[in-house]
């Protein structure tokens, strides 16, 4: 067992930072879909999917308020899309793109073509900011 760390009044161990998530066979699609369906969650999955690395909530300039914030994290980790984990204080995210891929075939890559291809037909301030490159570069279609 971990030895306990004292923060305040009250006593924690470590593994109290662990954060839970879904097995790969507890993932279902239309949690995945319920999860991609919301504008600002889909806009986190676009800008997570296009980064080198994970990243940290903070890193993330959204239109709503921090709580709002944290819960569609929530939505997006408890619905297997994305992974979180502590690193230091920082709460790291990044896609479950390898038990995805395993699952749904094609979903993740053809939702995000498709979320790319109308912030470009769109290009209004409704459109996703976020332009795919690293990682997920050889996902989309450049035109």
């Amino acid at each position: 067992m971990e030895s306990p760390v004292r923060t305040g009044a009250t006593v924690t161990t470590n593994a109290s930072r662990v954060l839970a998530h879904p097995s790969r066979d507890e993932i279902r699609v239309e949690g995945v879909l319920h999860a991609l369906a919301d504008p600002i969650r889909l806009r986190i999955v676009l800008q997570l999917a296009a980064a080198a690395d994970e990243q940290a909530c903070s890193h993330f300039d959204l239109p709503v308020s921090k709580s709002t914030t944290t819960h569609h994290f929530r939505v997006l980790r408890e619905n297997g899309v994305i992974s979180q984990f502590y690193r230091g204080t920082a709460k790291l995210s990044c896609v479950r793109t390898e038990d995805l891929d395993a699952l749904f075939p094609g979903l993740l890559d053809s939702v995000l073509r498709g979320a790319d291809l109308q912030a470009r037909r769109l290009g209004g301030a409704d459109a996703p900011s976020v332009a795919l490159s690293g990682t997920a570069a050889g996902r989309v279609e450049q035109p």
